[in-house]
């Protein structure tokens, strides 16, 4: 498995850290376990994607499921830190337009604190 999952929590939001290549088989499954496990006690995460150098669409597949089951939940997660092929892929699939999307981690937190749903 390449993909390296960090948890802290900063101002009361839960922020997990990814770093490597998030693919289909070990890795996908491992971000899916990790945010299902940090939902189950949190309900605003930001997920910082800075680290992840290669996404494919199983990768893809596993953002839409766990954003879907935690917004069905009343949970909600926001992206930061895209790299600007990570941003490519969003922007390309159109998930730009599902996802929100945070220049930096603390954008992302900030977005909690002004309300933005």
């Amino acid at each position: 498995m390449d993909l390296k999952l960090e948890t802290h929590v900063t101002e009361g939001i839960t922020i997990v850290s990814c770093h490597g290549r998030i693919v289909l088989g070990e890795d996908s499954a491992a971000l899916r376990d990790t945010l299902k496990q940090v939902l189950s006690t949190s309900r605003e995460v930001v997920l910082n994607l800075s680290g992840v150098n290669y996404i494919d669409s199983g990768g893809l597949g596993t953002l839409v499921a766990v954003y879907s089951s935690a917004r069905s939940a009343g949970a909600d997660i926001k992206l930061a830190g895209l790299g600007q092929r990570l941003r490519d892929v969003l922007q390309i699939t159109k998930l730009v337009t599902v996802f929100e999307v945070y220049d930096t981690e603390q954008q992302a937190i900030a977005a909690f604190y002004r309300g933005e749903r």
